[in-house]
């Protein structure tokens, strides 16, 4: 039996077994919206499999790109080679693959009740606190997963690292409190280089990946790594709801994952030195980055293999601080999303996580960093002169600031 092979060796490869057969070397593109039948019967058949779920039959047809597009396709294989995945399920955003999770695993499964574990991604806490789907959620810590499990409970959401205080949650821990009902892990922030949600149990790995799958901010994606069975029922909702994914959006994906082992490595060792420069800023209060406390719990060594390239920082000084410090830096691009070759800077509470409930908001002296490739010597000049800035800064009065905001770090736990 040949040795497995390395995952920097993998994300190379993978997706392209069919290439040779074609008689062509790069990713091609096949933006076919419609694609010929082969008969009535046949064509028939194709639909009724693709639109229930189903693949393509190899005597049949792909039909129509909302049902099957091979571009899409050989992304979908190459992510779920990565994610130690049966399959994987490619959609035209993030928020979108999350419906859709949402969706398979509540109506259309007969349930009607959401666990989702907080800290979360602002989008994902709004979809399921706004009720727009038609489902009820309980918002709790990890430790309460399983005190707030009913029998129509049909789903488990969490993330880890958390957006935006990077704060870990154990996986396998919460797949247990879960018990029968499947968990879904929001693996953005640690891609599949640093963790593999599959392997400790839980049901599907979700991906926005506009962020460090694509990785040059040119695409908007989310994709779902999974079990056949549920890829399936994913792939249903997605054809019924048209949430798919455009090839040229594959394409750029495909080619992105080539690079992501090696971009990530550089990113994280970057955020490691500019962690190490931030903890003894006089400016900062607190640095929020995986394993900055020792690792107590066990967790990074447990079920990741780094510590990612995003970091968040509380500031001295409150909102002022932060907004000041947010509008000041030039090679950090003020801006939302996130695991770019170019670097961010964000203020979660006003942007991302506006629309979460006080109570769940980041503090609104909270800022966030997504490192790029830039050097990190550059990048840490360029945030100590936007931190030179907080001298001559003024707090702005109340009526200038983005409400509603709250001042106070309560509930701000160092990740």
């Amino acid at each position: 039996m040949n040795a497995p092979l390395h995952p920097d060796t993998v994300a190379v490869h993978t997706g392209r077994g069919d290439l040779a057969d074609l008689g062509v070397h790069a990713l091609p593109i096949d933006l076919s919206t419609t694609n010929p039948l082969p008969d009535v019967e046949r064509g028939g058949d194709a639909y009724e499999a693709m639109a229930t779920g189903g693949r393509p039959p190899a005597d049949g047809s792909m039909v129509y790109a909302r049902l099957w597009n091979p571009t899409v396709a050989r992304f979908e294989e190459a992510l779920a080679e990565l994610e130690h995945a049966e399959a994987s399920v490619a959609f035209g955003s993030g928020m979108a693959a999350m419906t859709a999770v949402i969706l398979a695993h509540t109506h259309a499964a007969g349930m009607s009740h959401v666990v989702a574990v907080r800290p979360l991604y602002g989008g994902t806490d709004h979809l399921l606190g706004s009720g727009l789907l038609g489902v009820e959620t309980t918002f709790c810590g990890p430790d309460d997963v399983a005190a707030s499990i009913r029998p129509d409970t049909g789903l488990v959401v969490l993330e880890t690292p958390a957006n935006p205080t990077l704060e870990l949650t154990d996986i396998a821990e919460v797949v247990r409190q879960a018990g029968a009902v499947p968990v879904v892990v929001d693996n953005t922030f640690a891609t599949p280089v640093l963790q593999n949600p599959l392997g400790l149990g839980a049901a599907m790995s979700l991906h926005s990946a506009t962020k460090y799958l694509g990785g040059h901010g040119d695409v908007i994606a989310g994709v779902v790594a999974c079990g056949e069975a549920t890829a399936e029922a994913l792939r249903r909702v997605r054809a019924v709801t048209g949430g798919l994914l455009h090839p040229l959006g594959a394409y750029l994906l495909h080619r992105g994952l080539t690079t992501l082992p090696v971009r990530m490595q550089r990113q994280q060792e970057s955020a490691m030195r500019i962690v190490q420069w931030l903890i003894d800023r006089p400016e900062v209060a607190e640095v929020y980055y995986p394993g900055l406390d020792g690792d107590p719990h066990g967790i990074v060594a447990r079920q990741m293999r780094g510590t990612g390239a995003m970091i968040s920082m509380r500031l001295r000084g409150g909102y002022a601080a932060a907004s000041a410090v947010a509008s000041a830096t030039s090679l950090f691009t003020h801006a939302v999303s996130l695991g770019g070759v170019d670097s961010l800077i964000q203020h979660p509470a006003a942007l991302t996580h506006r629309p979460v409930p006080a109570e769940a908001r980041p503090a609104a002296d909270v800022l966030r960093l997504s490192i790029g490739l830039e050097h990190p010597d550059d990048l840490i000049a360029d945030l100590a002169a936007a931190f030179a800035t907080l001298k001559t800064a003024a707090e702005p009065p109340l009526s200038d600031r983005p409400t509603p905001l709250r001042d106070e770090s309560k509930g701000v736990v160092r990740a």
